[in-house]
């Protein structure tokens, strides 16, 4: 392949992939950001107690966000089972979401949520992508 060649499909393979990959979306375009916080809290809970499958969760999350979601599901999946303990619903109170925008289209959040025996917060990174918002970072403390 000569050198024109070459370079001639690599700036073909950067540019689809530039126009295949996800684009960034500005918050201006984005829907409030507060709805889907609560509600990916709840689904994260949910799916750590076993009573929801993480892949009704997929949609909202990259695929690093889903990967690392993942693990913990199967580690306290593994955990209620060594325990001998059912899959129960999640009796949980959202006390407060707070958030930020440290950039256009960037929304970081945390989410304290109250459960019978203790009170926690999950703390989310959204980020606009595609004309929706799509998290990038999950953490239960």
């Amino acid at each position: 392949m000569s050198t024109g060649a070459a370079r001639a499909t690599r700036s073909h393979a950067r540019l689809s992939a530039d126009f295949f990959a996800p684009q960034p979306t500005s918050a201006a375009d984005l829907p409030d950001p507060v709805p889907l916080v609560r509600n990916l809290t709840g689904g994260v809970l949910e799916a750590l107690a076993g009573v929801r499958d993480i892949d009704q969760l997929a949609r909202w999350l990259t695929e690093d966000a889903y990967r690392a979601l993942l693990t913990r599901v199967n580690l306290a999946t593994r955990a209620r089972s060594a325990r001998g303990v059912r899959a129960a619903r999640p009796v949980h109170t959202i006390l407060s979401v707070h958030h930020s925008e440290p950039a256009d289209g960037v929304v970081e959040a945390v989410v304290i949520v109250q459960g019978p025996a203790r009170t926690r917060a999950v703390a989310i990174r959204l980020e606009g992508m595609d004309r929706r918002w799509r998290a990038t970072s999950l953490a239960l403390l």
